[in-house]
C-alpha cells in the first residue's frame, strides 16, 4: 500500500476528473463538486447536503436537544415552533421535511408538519405540528424531526 503526503494539490484551469476507487469525483466549477451517484448519474455534493436540522424534545417548553446549524427556538404555543438557522439560508425558497413523533404506541393518530402561516425566513423557520383530527394543532407529545435542504446565503 502507498501513502501520498502533500500540503496542497493544485488543480487545472478546466474541471478534471479524480477517481476515488472506482467512483469519478468531477470539479465542475468554483465551490463545485459533483460525484457519480447510482448508475452514471452525476450528484451535486453541495445541493445534496442536509443545511440544517433539528430535534425537538418536550412538551410544553419545546427544547432542542441535537441540531446541526439550528439554534434556539420559540415555542409560540401548542404545535407552533419558530427554530433560528446560525448560517442563514440564501433565500426562503429553500425545501423543509420533517415529522413529529408521539411518546405513546398505542396512539396512531397521523401528524404532520408544515411551515407556519408562511413564515419561511433565510434565518429561521416558524412550523407548526398538526394531526388528522380537523387540523389541529398541539405539541405532538414534543418530539419533532426537521430538515432543510437548499443554498445557504
Amino acid at each position: 500500500m502507498s501513502t501520498l503526503s502533500v500540503d496542497a494539490i493544485t488543480g487545472k484551469s478546466t474541471s478534471t476528473n479524480i477517481t476515488i476507487g472506482s467512483t469519478p469525483v468531477v470539479s465542475a466549477s468554483a465551490n463545485s463538486l459533483t460525484i457519480r451517484g447510482e448508475g452514471s448519474a452525476q450528484t451535486s455534493i453541495q445541493q445534496g447536503l442536509c443545511k440544517s436540522w433539528w430535534f425537538v424534545t418536550g412538551t410544553g417548553t419545546a427544547v432542542i436537544t441535537d441540531s446541526f446549524n439550528a439554534s434556539g427556538i420559540v415555542d409560540n404555543g401548542p404545535g407552533d415552533y419558530t427554530v433560528s438557522i446560525v448560517n442563514d439560508m440564501a433565500n426562503a425558497t429553500y425545501s423543509i421535511g420533517g415529522m413529529c413523533g408521539i411518546a405513546s404506541s398505542t396512539d396512531v393518530t397521523s401528524r404532520n408538519v408544515q411551515p407556519f402561516g408562511g413564515a419561511i425566513l433565510a434565518g429561521s423557520l416558524r412550523y407548526n405540528t398538526t394531526t388528522n383530527d380537523a387540523n389541529v394543532d398541539n405539541d405532538q407529545d414534543g418530539i419533532n424531526y426537521i430538515q432543510i435542504f437548499g443554498d445557504l446565503a
